[in-house]
């Protein structure tokens, strides 16, 4: 495991000596910042960044993953429950995902105006998918085997369930998780960045207009740095949760 960190580490490293190294070369902030350049800017407007923007982004992103995950799995619960059901509803979930988030964000701030709902729409509409689909595959990945032994025993539908359907989706609930917390990000950023009046998307907006590089870079590491350490988070809590997965 050591290895592996280090490893992660040296990779990191390198890619952030190259990016300095080419950025220096080309000598052009505005079109390539520096990593050095981007974290003075990121100190230079700390008070702005982490204050002002970074919680009206957090906001939107916590409100439409929490959605997102509500749906997500409700959703799951009931297309495994009803065959007929996930037939109707599969390719309706596929479809919403080939709607171009940059044509119908613009829509939301036209229905909603710049309120949080237009951009927890366009989070939602990113996440819930991976949400409902990966729980769902983790529910049709119970065994049969188990699940006809458990019956045998007398297991009520609600047994089989709690005791056996939900266990092995947990993983894929997970997977789910540390796979939507980006697109979360993502989703926030880019309906900020389409309408609205605050938020890291909007200042790098803002910041693109002035043609200040550093400045539309330092909100975009910060988001970075927001997902990663939260899936981290999330992986650490599965470890301790799902201890029989490795078995």
């Amino acid at each position: 495991m050591k290895n592996k960190n280090w490893l992660s580490v040296a990779v990191v490293v390198g890619i952030l000596l190259l990016w300095q190294g080419v950025a220096m070369i080309i000598n052009a902030h505005y079109i390539l910042p520096s990593p050095i350049q981007i974290v003075k800017k990121i100190w230079e407007l700390k008070e702005n960044l982490f204050l002002v923007q970074m919680p009206a982004t957090l906001k939107v992103t916590v409100i439409g993953l929490a959605i997102s995950i509500v749906l997500g799995l409700g959703l799951a619960v009931w297309m495994d429950e009803c065959p007929a059901l996930e037939k109707a509803l599969y390719p309706v979930i596929v479809a919403t995902q080939t709607i171009p988030t940059t044509a119908i964000a613009p829509l939301f701030v036209l229905w909603f105006g710049y309120s949080i709902w237009s951009k927890v729409l366009v989070t939602v509409l990113m996440t819930f998918f991976p949400i409902a689909i990966t729980v769902f595959d983790g529910f049709k990945s119970t065994k049969r085997e188990m699940e006809e032994l458990l019956t045998t025993y007398g297991a009520s539908k609600r047994d089989l369930f709690w005791k056996l359907k939900l266990p092995t989706a947990l993983p894929s609930f997970f997977s789910a998780i540390k796979m939507a917390i980006p697109l979360s990000v993502i989703g926030a950023a880019i309906a900020e960045w389409l309408g609205a009046q605050e938020g890291l998307g909007y200042f790098s907006k803002r910041m693109m207009t002035q043609l200040d590089g550093a400045g539309v870079f330092a909100p975009i590491v910060i988001l970075s740095a927001i997902a990663m350490l939260t899936v981290f988070i999330i992986t650490k809590i599965e470890e301790k949760w799902i201890t029989w997965r490795k078995d």
